[in-house]
């Protein structure tokens, strides 16, 4: 997503550079998604992983432009899922789509019409397999009764465990992997962010309630208190954050939406840190459930979530 916006001025050829870099580091899952940068950002995936068949990729869709100037809305209509993943199959030059998204559930649609028309692109061999983003647990049953569901893909970090309560006993109930998305906070974890005017131009962090006025100020104590955490274990904050992810489960992948070559290594050496029992301990009641402070989006996000 921050290849092509969101987090501030875009670079296509260090992103290119970037993903080629993932791949010879072993990394083979690549996510991205219709919404980002309008499209662009699937040209850039797919110019960048064009003819690598060791490249898993998946993408999302059902954001569409909303019928007022600058708004968005929700399609999840069997008609629109087949013209969408047309459209991302152009876009990223490939003839299937390893793991297809719904990127947000369509309050206007029953999941079981929108997860047939899914169906059908994998019967269609068009998809490889279809996921759900951030669902509730009782969408994601009805939609694994009507086509298997391969993923869950939700933000998931230290300080936002909301998962562990119902969609994560779920995914693993009825055997549906989890890619947790925001693994580090939108880089909160990384700690490069402690005053609000840290953020890049064009960032759409400092618009969102966590990184705002006195909700910041309450989490930045709760980072101050981590990375000394880190600094005691000899691992760099983003790695820790990484780390504790790995660490909840096998079935359980993190991304890490870094645009550079020099965050890219620094994440893929957290793989080989293994966190001690102690040590999760700590971190788990250092944040608890609920312990960040303000909504992870703004109100128009927020309703977007399917609860």
């Amino acid at each position: 997503m921050g290849m092509s916006g969101f987090y501030g001025p875009v670079d296509d050829e260090e992103s290119t550079r970037t993903i080629h870099m993932a791949l010879e580091r072993g990394i083979t899952l690549f996510d991205t998604a219709d919404r980002y940068g309008l499209g662009k950002n699937e040209e850039l995936v797919g110019r960048a992983l064009a003819g690598r068949t060791d490249a898993c990729v998946a993408t999302k869709f059902g954001i569409v432009p909303g019928r007022e100037p600058g708004t968005r809305d929700l399609d999840g209509s069997p008609e629109y899922v087949a013209a969408a993943c047309e459209a991302s199959l152009k876009r990223l030059g490939r003839d299937v789509i390893d793991l297809y998204y719904v990127h947000r559930i369509d309050p206007k649609v029953p999941i079981e019409e929108t997860v047939g028309a899914l169906g059908r692109l994998v019967q269609q061999g068009k998809v490889r397999f279809i996921g759900l983003s951030e669902c509730s647990a009782s969408t994601l049953r009805r939609a694994h009764a009507t086509f298997p569901i391969a993923a869950v893909q939700s933000e998931y970090s230290l300080w936002c465990r909301d998962p562990e309560r119902e969609v994560l006993p779920t995914c693993r109930e009825l055997g549906v992997g989890f890619v947790a998305y925001g693994a580090l906070g939108l880089g909160f974890f990384s700690g490069a962010f402690t005053k609000e005017t840290d953020f890049f131009e064009r960032d759409y962090r400092p618009g969102t309630p966590r990184f705002q006025g006195a909700n910041f100020e309450s989490n930045l104590e709760l980072l101050r208190r981590y990375m000394a955490i880190a600094e005691g274990l000899g691992v760099a904050p983003s790695q820790l954050a990484l780390a504790w992810v790995l660490a909840q489960g096998d079935s359980i992948v993190p991304l890490s939406g870094t645009k550079r070559r020099k965050h890219l290594s620094q994440n893929v050496e957290a793989g080989e840190i293994t966190l001690r029992n102690e040590v999760q301990t700590q971190l788990s009641a250092l944040f608890p459930m609920g312990a960040a402070k303000g909504d992870r989006y703004t109100p128009d996000g927020m309703r977007w979530l399917n609860g």
